[in-house]
């Protein structure tokens, strides 16, 4: 019978040994994210996170003072995803089975395959701010808040903050 010395077997193969740990050390690492991932996940659109950042803008131009942002949607965003269909004919009868086409980037994470995404589309907005009774911060307001959601300037309305 043969005895292991394991001194003998660390100076034989601690190469491999290296690697193996670090392989083992880089799989329980988490990985980055991707887009798809990001959208699932803490990334995808909010309406009071859209809010929050154009009243922070809109607070720092001159004049404005205070400011609150209400914004309406229409519709809201979609994702449409590439679909992997198989129609089978089962006693004259047909049916169809869609599944998300996936991408396997490794270590047990998987991505849908986005075909197209609609943003959000804006029906109107009112922003509340202490300088609207000022006409040039009015208009700076109102097209600052065009630029950035898309919407005409009739379907915006700025009034004073009541203090």
């Amino acid at each position: 019978m043969k005895k292991w010395n394991i001194g003998n077997l660390w100076k034989k193969y601690k190469y491999v040994g290296l690697v193996v740990l670090a392989g083992i050390l880089l799989m329980l690492l988490p990985g980055k994210k991707t887009a798809a991932q990001t959208q699932e996940g803490g990334g995808s659109f909010s309406l009071e996170d859209t809010e929050r950042r154009m009243a922070e803008l809109l607070g720092r131009m001159d004049g404005v003072g205070r400011v609150q942002v209400m914004l309406t949607l229409k519709n809201g965003p979609e994702l449409e995803l590439a679909e992997d269909a198989d129609d089978t004919d089962r006693d004259g009868e047909l049916r169809r089975q869609r599944e998300p086409v996936t991408l396997n980037r490794g270590s047990g994470y998987q991505d849908v395959v986005v075909t197209r995404e609609t943003y959000p589309v804006y029906l109107g907005a009112v922003v509340v701010c202490q300088g609207a009774g000022s006409g040039g911060v009015r208009l700076a307001v109102t097209e600052a808040v065009a630029a950035l959601t898309g919407l005409p300037a009739d379907r915006i309305t700025v009034v004073q903050w009541d203090s």
